[in-house]
């Protein structure tokens, strides 16, 4: 590890602005940044043991002496920058965009308030690699486990009312390593930034599939009685 001390100013408000302070002061210092805004999630990081991100990270928040690490389970690149190829690869291997192929309607396909109401709490995730960095069954089943960040962007589109494959979505994460290897260890959930609870969206495909699958055995019971 490579130590650094920077002034700060009163300006310096946000991690992101020290790391931006000290690049200009050592220009060899590799880091990810975009939009400074929360949104991107590109400047994730390990800040003092816990995966987030630089620009929602306040300065007043943190002691004098901040300890910079990787995000855990990633290969190294530079510096603070990991190669997220495996990230991504679980994370679009999920249906990711609404399947609708009826006649599209004039204007836009409509919902309840009570349906729009079910995609709060997912719509809001980014595909920021933290929660799935800080989870140890993403760790130790690379390529297979979709993780928190492709699982909940997974239920975003199940309990979405204008889709209509939910069966074909189902049948996608219906795998042994896919999704059941979810431990409910709750790292995502503890760090995302937006506050959104993978962990309760990975139970909910669970339930779905496991009625999917009770459900022909009661029809069938049903029938015989």
């Amino acid at each position: 590890m490579q130590r650094f001390e920077v002034d700060i100013d009163p300006n310096d408000r946000m991690l992101l602005d020290v790391l931006v302070k000290l690049k200009s002061v050592d220009e060899s210092i590799s880091l990810r940044r975009s939009c400074h805004k929360g949104i991107c999630g590109h400047d994730a990081i390990n800040i003092n043991g816990a995966n987030r991100l630089a620009c929602q990270t306040n300065m007043k928040e943190l002691p004098s002496r901040i300890i910079l690490r990787l995000l855990p389970s990633l290969p190294v690149i530079r510096d603070l920058i990991v190669d997220m190829t495996s990230f991504f690869q679980q994370y679009h291997s999920v249906i990711l965009y609404l399947i609708n192929d009826t006649l599209p309607p004039g204007r836009e396909r409509l919902q309840s308030p009570e349906e729009r109401d079910q995609l709060d709490g997912l719509y809001e995730c980014i595909p920021y690699q933290s929660c799935s960095s800080a989870c140890p069954s993403f760790w130790w089943n690379p390529g297979k486990y979709g993780g928190p960040t492709g699982l909940l962007s997974a239920y975003r589109f199940i309990v979405d009312s204008r889709g209509m494959a939910t069966s074909a979505r189902l049948d996608n994460l219906e795998d042994p390593y896919r999704l059941f290897r979810c431990r409910t260890i709750l790292n995502c959930t503890d760090i995302c930034p937006k506050n959104l609870n993978s962990a309760a969206a990975i139970g909910q495909i669970r339930s779905m599939l496991a009625r999917r699958v009770v459900r022909p055995w009661r029809d069938a019971g049903t029938r015989r009685s």
